[in-house]
């Protein structure tokens, strides 16, 4: 059985990349608004972003889940972006809008996959 804190950290340091390329593509989503933060910033919002991914988004998906059949799965976007508005509000100096939260959330979503399926198929062959 592999370790859990290494995964823990390859998808903090991806989420915090997510993050940063998020803000640089997509921008704040307020017109008036610019992010200030430098590696740091990002790399503490990619922290809070990967705990409440780890510890909120089961229990948001449980309780959403009669949303999320009714639309077909596409509920999961606004749980996905729901985490992503409410990690960037705990974090300090980097806000969002919450539309700009969803696709985001699907950005991230998109990383966190890619690295479970590589990280899965690695320890495949290691068997």
């Amino acid at each position: 059985m592999q370790s859990v804190f290494p995964i823990f950290v390859v998808r903090w340091l991806a989420n915090s990349l997510g993050l940063w390329l998020a803000v640089q593509l997509l921008g704040t989503g307020y017109s008036n608004i610019e992010v200030q933060v430098g590696l740091t910033g990002f790399l503490l919002a990619g922290l809070i972003f990967s705990i409440v991914n780890s510890l909120l988004k089961p229990i948001i998906m449980i309780l959403s889940l009669p949303a999320i059949l009714l639309t077909l799965g596409l509920f999961v976007l606004i749980v996905n972006g729901l985490m992503v508005y409410i990690s960037l509000k705990l974090a300090p100096g980097i806000t969002m809008s919450f539309f700009n939260s969803i696709i985001t959330g699907a950005l991230l979503s998109l990383i966190n996959y890619i690295i479970s399926a590589s990280l899965t198929s690695r320890s495949e062959r290691l068997i």
